[in-house]
């Protein structure tokens, strides 16, 4: 009788704690699976998404968009922008998704302008 009381006591006991074992997982999972959404919130609202962009100049006003026309007319299939960035004026061409992408544009783009770089930015 007291070794079956033993062995009740004993079954009991670790059932308790199997039981707090498997409620404490399911805590944790619920704080895993809470988490993992906030991320994804906080990366939808906080798009800071990485592009590359092919500078051609960077220097005067006036310069750089005397480059800008003569690139456009040159490249017309490329997007082409003249940003301020203290102290300098910069023209710069597209905004590639990948470094692959902008390498292989680079290519073609240096034939005509030596100087032109591939720089990463984030949109």
């Amino acid at each position: 009788m007291k070794t079956l009381l033993k062995g009740i006591s004993i079954f009991v006991f670790f059932a308790v704690l199997l039981n707090t074992n498997f409620a404490h997982s399911q805590s944790e999972n619920s704080k895993i699976s809470n988490i993992i959404e906030q991320k994804r919130s906080f990366n939808k609202n906080n798009k800071s998404t990485k592009v590359y962009k092919i500078q051609l100049f960077n220097g005067s006003e006036s310069q750089a968009y005397r480059i800008k026309s003569n690139f456009e007319a040159s490249f017309p299939q490329y997007y082409t922008t003249v940003v301020y960035k203290t102290p300098e004026w910069k023209t710069q061409v597209g905004n590639f998704k990948t470094r692959l992408e902008a390498d292989k544009a680079l290519l073609n783009i240096k034939e005509k302008y030596a100087s032109a770089i591939v720089l990463e930015d984030k949109m």
